[in-house]
């Protein structure tokens, strides 16, 4: 359905296809993660907090979480000390990349110089 067919059948934008994909990817740090990990492929998690810089620990852990429940990352903890952990990106996840390219392609277009 598109999201004129969804205009005045339902009460809340959370309840529709839009609504869903905003509760994935929305806020400030989802979509940066997730745009570093499909560069990357596999990424430590100091690794990120490198690449992204003004993130704070937690919000980066937080952030994490939620996509790995949205099962949008994968989280491999190797068991060693110190403690190795990387993150991907899911097949599902994949999916979205098409979609970020064409965000960048818009910014792209319409950036000022």
């Amino acid at each position: 359905m598109s999201m004129a067919e969804y205009k005045g059948k339902v009460k809340h934008i959370q309840d529709t296809p839009f609504g869903y994909t905003l509760s994935v990817i929305g806020g400030k740090w989802k979509m940066v993660i997730i745009y570093l990990l499909a560069e990357n492929e596999t990424v430590r998690f100091n690794e990120l907090k490198r690449q992204i810089g003004t993130i704070t620990y937690k919000t980066l852990s937080s952030q994490l979480k939620e996509l790995e429940a949205d099962g949008m990352v994968k989280r491999k903890e190797y068991p060693q000390i110190p403690p190795k952990v990387e993150y991907s990106l899911t097949e599902k996840a994949e999916t979205l990349l098409p979609v970020l390219e064409e965000l960048c392609e818009w910014g792209v277009a319409n950036q000022k110089n």
